[in-house]
C-alpha cells in the first residue's frame, strides 16, 4: 500500500462509514499523462437502523483522480457513489466478470473490512467536556 492508496481509503471510509466496509476490490492503478487514477468496488454493510436483508449489501463504485504532473500538480478528486445493494457473492460475480471481459489482463485485489480497517486509522472520537 502506498500513501495515496491509504487516502484514497481514508476518503471511502469517511464517506461509506468506517465500520460499514465489508469487503473492498482494489482494481490496479492507472499512470498516464502525469495523472494516476484507480478504481474499487465497495461492499458496505447495510444501516442497522433500516429493516432489510443482512445478507445483502450497499454496492459503492469509488475512484480517485491525483495530478502529479503538470501545472495542476496536486489536484486530488475522489467519487464514491452508491450504485446498488446486493449479496457478496454477487458482488464477487460482477468484479470476476468486469476481470473476463478485461481479458483478464488485470486482477483487482480483494481486501476484507478487517483488512480495510488494519490500513486505515480508526477515526478519532471527540469527547465533549462536561458542561
Amino acid at each position: 500500500m502506498n500513501e495515496t492508496t491509504e487516502r484514497f481509503f481514508r476518503e471511502i471510509a469517511d464517506r461509506v462509514g468506517y465500520d460499514q466496509v465489508a469487503e473492498l476490490y482494489l482494481f490496479p492503478v492507472i499512470r498516464q499523462s502525469g495523472v494516476e487514477a484507480a478504481v474499487a468496488v465497495v461492499a458496505a454493510y447495510p444501516d442497522p437502523n433500516v429493516e432489510s436483508h443482512r445478507q445483502r449489501h450497499i454496492v459503492y463504485s469509488a475512484s480517485y483522480r491525483y495530478t502529479v504532473k503538470g501545472t495542476a500538480r496536486g489536484k486530488w478528486s475522489v467519487e464514491v457513489v452508491a450504485e446498488a445493494d446486493a449479496p457478496l457473492i454477487t458482488i464477487e460475480e460482477v468484479v470476476r466478470g468486469v476481470v473476463q471481459r478485461s481479458g483478464g489482463q488485470f486482477e483487482p485485489e480483494r481486501i476484507s473490512g478487517t483488512e480495510f480497517r488494519s490500513i486505515v486509522p480508526a477515526p478519532e472520537v471527540v469527547q465533549s467536556e462536561p458542561v
